[in-house]
């Protein structure tokens, strides 16, 4: 399974945005400005709700409902299940990857273009294998009309890290397959927060999230780029796949196609972006849990963080929680 489409899909909520840089003198900083990118309109069809990837961990008085997100979805993703709803109603509180309110600030997708800009004074062309570089003019000619609408172009892209341009190349090939992250399970219960007075948090900032994907070396970011724009190929059926697995509430099945590809060829990377922040998220999750009076909480991430030995579900079980999971559609408990 590739990397981009699991950082995308299910590792990292970020908004769906791409950066127009607009060139400047040397020594001088780009203008950067976040752009929606256009998702094609999909008529929805109506369908049975996803099978959730729902836990509860009990602790008494206490309880976490830990839902696996998939940060970009389909209109006939909706409505989900019956479990998810009871879930969101029981919960008093609400706990995001980042806190919602930063989510959708317009100086994250700043501060991300920011740190993604080379500071070397080079192209991005330099640094990129050949072949990649052609992979990647080319990406660009077959997506012109619709990257200049949103204020990219191919100076601009010059301008950015590998990383960066690895990035919006997946978030492109999502959105052309109908993904959309403003139908994301993390931004529909944030907006159902809100409408319900629940108050949300996150577990970490947009600054450290950030770090994460501008820590990778260099030969990481692009290995990353490369095989970004080998997944946007047509015929390719990975994230399709990874949707259909997530929609099936296949949990096993998840695990071993998402995480044995990128721990043996992202080992670093997955390091970081996976079980590093887990075992950050476990106390936070464990206060919630010991915590004074009878509150309950709904955690909302990405459907990795919870799966496999370095998930949150395995890692509460190791710190002697009752962890079930809640799912009235699977064959077994």
């Amino acid at each position: 399974m590739r990397a981009a489409i699991l950082l995308v899909t299910v590792l990292l909520a970020w908004p769906g945005v791409s950066l127009r840089a607009q060139s400047v003198a040397p020594g001088e900083l780009p203008a950067i400005v976040p752009q929606a990118i256009p998702v094609p309109a999909i008529a929805p069809v109506a369908t049975v709700a996803p099978v959730p990837l729902l836990w509860k961990a009990d602790n008494g008085g206490h309880s976490v409902y830990l839902l696996g997100s998939f940060h970009l979805l389909r209109p006939d993703d909706y409505p989900l299940s019956t479990d998810v709803h009871a879930a969101f109603a029981d919960a008093e509180s609400l706990l995001f990857e980042m806190a919602p309110a930063e989510m959708e600030s317009p100086t994250l997708a700043l501060r991300m273009g920011q740190a993604a800009l080379r500071a070397d004074g080079t192209s991005l062309d330099s640094q990129l294998p050949p072949a990649t570089a052609d992979k990647l003019h080319a990406w660009f000619a077959a997506n012109a009309t619709r990257l200049q609408a949103s204020g990219m172009t191919a100076q601009g892209l010059q301008l950015f890290e590998p990383w960066f341009v690895g990035l919006t190349v997946g978030i492109v090939g999502m959105t052309d397959a109908g993904l959309d992250p403003r139908l994301g399970i993390d931004r529909h219960f944030a907006d159902a927060a809100a409408a319900a007075g629940k108050p949300t948090t996150g577990f970490e900032t947009g600054t450290e999230q950030i770090a994460l994907l501008d820590g990778m070396d260099p030969d990481e970011q692009v290995q990353f780029l490369d095989e970004a724009l080998a997944e946007v190929q047509p015929g390719n059926s990975e994230l399709e796949t990874l949707h259909a697995l997530w929609r099936a509430g296949d949990a096993t099945a998840l695990w071993e196609r998402m995480a044995a590809d990128m721990r043996r060829e992202y080992p670093q990377l997955y390091e970081r972006i996976n079980v590093q922040r887990n075992d950050a998220w476990l106390p936070v999750v464990e206060s919630r849990l010991q915590g004074d009076g009878d509150e309950d909480t709904l955690v909302v991430v990405g459907a990795l963080h919870l799966l496999g030995s370095d998930g949150l579900v395995e890692k509460l079980r190791a710190r002697g929680y009752t962890v079930e999971r809640i799912c009235s559609a699977c064959a077994q408990p």
